[in-house]
């Protein structure tokens, strides 16, 4: 079981991280609101692997068979250590690359509100909120905990969806691969 976690879990995680780069560089000209839009497609394409990795559990370990806890399990294993890559991968991007991603995401939201016709009160509080927000990513910890965040719900979403597709147990698999046995009448 480790191999295959480890193997499709490092692959989501890779995938996430390499497309959540490509995106950030190019969020300047998309604008936030699309690249929300985008990521959270790069992510769901990232936990993709999770469906597969499961799949690849119940034909190799399993003999064809896998119970949903035990699909759900490997779905989870895999989705965390892609979660734990995708965290690691925005702290490195984030305080080497781009520490004033915070500020450009306050910006953008105050002209937001601005240009919607905030009143100064509602703009005046959406500073507050971006600044605190601002001053909680520049703590590495809290960062990591608001950034594992992002992916983890759609990875739970997918494991429990490809645990309950992907179940096969010997009585669901005689029933639809074996004939069943003829009863014997007394």
């Amino acid at each position: 079981m480790k191999k295959i976690v480890l193997t499709f879990g490092l692959i989501s995680g890779l995938i996430m991280a390499a497309l959540m780069t490509v995106l950030l560089a190019f969020v300047d000209k998309i604008g936030f609101d699309k690249g929300v839009i985008v990521g959270y497609t790069t992510i769901i394409l990232g936990f993709m692997l999770v469906f597969f990795g499961i799949r690849s559990y119940r034909e190799n370990v399993g003999n064809g068979q896998i119970t949903f806890a035990r699909a759900f399990a490997v779905g989870i294993l895999i989705t965390l250590i892609a979660c734990v890559f995708y965290v690691v991968s925005w702290e490195i991007i984030y305080f080497k690359f781009m520490p004033d991603f915070g500020d450009k995401y306050a910006s953008y939201e105050i002209e937001k509100a601005r240009t919607a016709g905030a009143t100064p009160q509602a703009i005046e509080a959406k500073a507050k909120e971006m600044k605190d927000l601002n001053a909680m990513l520049k703590n590495p910890f809290i960062n990591a905990a608001m950034t594992f965040t992002e992916p983890f719900p759609v990875g739970l979403v997918i494991t429990v969806i490809s645990a309950a597709i992907l179940r096969k147990n010997k009585r669901g698999a005689a029933t639809r691969d074996e004939p069943q046995p003829a009863s014997l009448a007394p």
